[in-house]
């Protein structure tokens, strides 16, 4: 080795003379785990298995954060006494994850091949290896298709009864639904609401026979038939609802402090359909554990989990995703 003038240290070609060409600084793509998918499942996954010191990419699609970024208060997420924003409790998780050594790519996925290990996954720019994947993917909730859901949410708009109720107490709040999960919504909601106005498009529930009887047996919930929400309309939040007969086209308006939509939820797993098994709804289905039809491909969160559907509980399955995936490793 000699020095430069500039105090540069270059190598020098044995008896050359002359400096070896650079060469170009090459982009990683192979990894001991890609995490699918940026929510609380996904940044928890890559917490752990960067601890277990797994070379982990989390390719966190182009909305990171999952649905906590379109949330206001959270209050039901331990550690935060006075509770936190959505968006600003998944900047801290994020920072956590990168403080741990996780790699994060802002980048979407459009393509995967489950078909042999390393696996490889394809986003728009680049194509990554994996020795195991987790699918992070989430589900979103299927909406109205109303402006004001846009204009509103976060601001007396929700689809989470669990986690948005008990900031709606002794206010008349709608639901908009009739199979299962409207009902169980509206009965949650029964605890902190006044009156529950259920609104249904048909002459008749969907939800099972034991849940209709609750619901009808409960003096808080009041039953809206033929009726679909035309508008939702407030000032800063949500005021009223304007109602429309289905039959006679009537349109009628409640005076709420809220409406929680309630009609059903899409995994996000189409990329998955022809390499892992999927139920009929789309969800993935898990064979053990977090571990899907793939050897060496899991999932966690909201893309298997219809149950709860909490951001606590997708961080539960992440952390048990990347416990798997690390015993996966050490055994193959």
């Amino acid at each position: 080795m000699m020095s430069s003038a500039t105090g540069e240290t270059q190598v020098v070609d044995k008896g050359l003379g002359k400096k070896p060409p650079s060469k170009p600084n090459e982009k990683k793509t192979k990894f001991d785990v890609i995490i699918i998918g940026a929510g609380p499942a996904g940044y928890t996954a890559g917490i752990y298995c960067s601890r277990a010191r797994r070379d982990t990419l989390i390719l966190s699609g182009i909305l990171p954060g999952g649905q906590l970024v379109n949330t206001t208060d959270v209050e039901n997420y331990p550690g935060f006494e006075n509770g936190i924003m959505g968006p600003d409790l998944m900047i801290n998780i994020r920072k956590q994850t990168e403080r741990m050594g996780t790699t994060i790519i802002d980048d979407e996925v459009v393509n995967v091949d489950f078909k042999h290990r390393p696996f490889k996954v394809l986003t728009a720019s680049e194509e990554y290896e994996g020795d195991a994947i987790i699918i992070c993917t989430g589900a979103n909730p299927r909406k109205l298709g109303l402006e004001g859901e846009t204009t509103y949410g976060g601001k007396g708009v929700s689809y989470c009864a669990t986690c948005d109720g008990p900031f709606f107490r002794n206010q008349e709040l709608v639901v908009a639904g009739g199979g299962d999960s409207a009902i169980e919504e509206a009965t949650f909601l029964t605890k902190f609401a006044s009156t529950i106005h259920l609104v249904h498009r048909r002459e008749q529930l969907r939800a099972s026979k034991i849940m209709q009887e609750r619901a009808f047996a409960d003096k808080k919930i009041k039953f809206h038939w033929n009726k679909t929400v035309e508008e939702i309309i407030g000032n800063g939040k949500v005021q009223k609802v304007v109602l429309r007969d289905t039959k006679t086209n009537e349109k009628t308006t409640l005076e709420v402090g809220g409406i929680f939509v309630a009609i059903g939820h899409d995994p996000n797993t189409k990329l998955f359909a022809n390499q892992i098994e999927l139920d009929k709804q789309g969800y993935i289905v898990l064979k053990e554990n977090t571990k899907t039809s793939v050897k060496g491909v899991f999932a966690a969160g909201d893309v298997h989990d219809r149950r709860y559907r909490q951001a606590i509980t997708a961080a539960g399955f992440g952390c048990m995703a990347a416990i798997e995936v690390d015993k996966f490793l050490s055994e193959n």
